[in-house]
């Protein structure tokens, strides 16, 4: 793992030299951040292998992503999209497959160097959060092998027998929104934003970056890269598994 400056360090020894105690908030992005790529897949995939996704939902899932991606659909309506072909699964349900598809095709796409900057601030006893749109069977997952025992993310709308509507409980936590939910979080907890910190590498995580006292964008997109060169944020780059070497945690923070 390495972070973009000028004078290398170990970018552990500057969560082992900071404040302990939980008043110090520590929030990570799920998707490229902790894991290389989308668990989301993970999960699609699956329902394909086993037929269980018609050739509608395929297409009318890739079709969202793609008008997602040029800024033709929002978020929330794609995620909505997604959660439509699962109407009438009840939440226990998903929640297995979820644990399933984590062991069979997420566990090994967690970034080494991730795990170790959790475990790091897990130490010093900060208040360490899963702060994610993902849903719950994505995020989960996750945050129970990394021992995260906080989770801020989406959640599937169930009606009294337990079983999805087809729609998400609002608000969407996303971009703005999910500045928010951190916002409410630490305020509920006592958690001071000016000396916490926050993980993640989309664009749309900009609000809350600029929220904390600590942002640390990790292998940035275009958007949010350009925003760490002009302010000055430290700009972590970690290895996926498989990928080369994720061991060594050299790196430098400004």
């Amino acid at each position: 793992m390495t972070a973009d400056a000028a004078t290398p360090v170990n970018p552990l020894a500057e969560i082992e030299a900071s404040p302990p105690g939980p008043a110090t908030g520590v929030f990570f992005d799920l998707d490229g951040t902790l894991v290389d790529g989308f668990t989301a897949t993970a999960h699609a995939g699956d329902r394909i292998r086993r037929r269980q996704a018609r050739i509608g939902e395929v297409t009318g899932v890739i079709e969202a992503a793609m008008r997602y991606k040029f800024g033709r659909v929002n978020f929330t309506k794609l995620l909505e999209r997604a959660a439509g072909y699962l109407r009438g699964e009840t939440l226990a349900e998903l929640d297995v497959v979820g644990a399933r598809l984590f062991t069979e095709r997420v566990q090994s796409r967690v970034f080494p160097a991730m795990r170790e900057i959790v475990l790091a601030h897990q130490r010093r006893g900060h208040t360490v959060v899963l702060s994610s749109s993902a849903l719950t069977i994505h995020a989960e997952p996750v945050a129970r092998y990394l021992e995260i025992g906080h989770v801020l993310c989406n959640h599937f709308e169930v009606d009294d027998d337990d079983r999805l509507t087809g729609r998400i409980t609002r608000p969407v936590i996303w971009g703005k929104r999910k500045a928010a939910a951190v916002q409410e979080f630490c305020a509920e907890r006592g958690i001071d934003l000016a000396g916490s910190y926050f993980y993640a590498d989309g664009n749309e995580d900009i609000a809350l970056m600029s929220l904390v006292g600590n942002p640390r964008p990790v292998n940035p997109r275009r958007e949010l890269a350009a925003m760490a060169v002009e302010l000055g944020w430290p700009v972590l780059r970690v290895t996926a598994p498989g990928k080369g070497s994720s061991a060594g945690l050299r790196g430098v923070l400004k």
